[in-house]
């Protein structure tokens, strides 16, 4: 594989950028919502969680979509545990992808 979408190293858990499959071509929310499942499952395989977010950097297609990703963000992100975090514009690999997330945890 060209790149693997999970690396832990020590005690630190590095998830590649997380599109939605399911949803692709769907609403900034219904993807975002997408998004953040897919990333409490890998965070839960790797033996972490969204608790324990160190890191977050969001790619929006248009950045004037960024009121409705973070209404989906705001209410799954764990409160008093809030990661730096960087939104940008991006053009996205995909014209159907519309959102794309990257974390970085502890474990």
């Amino acid at each position: 594989r060209r790149v693997h979408g999970v690396v832990v190293h020590g005690d630190t858990v590095y998830l590649a950028g997380v599109v939605a499959t399911k949803t692709a071509g769907e609403s900034v929310t219904k993807q975002t919502q997408e998004i953040l499942a897919i990333i409490d499952g890998h965070l839960a395989k790797a033996g972490s969680d969204k608790s324990k977010l160190l890191s977050t950097t969001i790619y929006l297609s248009d950045i004037g979509t960024f009121a409705e990703m973070n209404a989906v963000w705001e209410p799954w992100v764990s409160t008093g545990n809030t990661p730096a975090r960087a939104t940008v514009e991006a053009k996205l690999a995909s014209p159907k992808n519309t959102v794309e997330i990257m974390v970085i945890a502890a474990k």
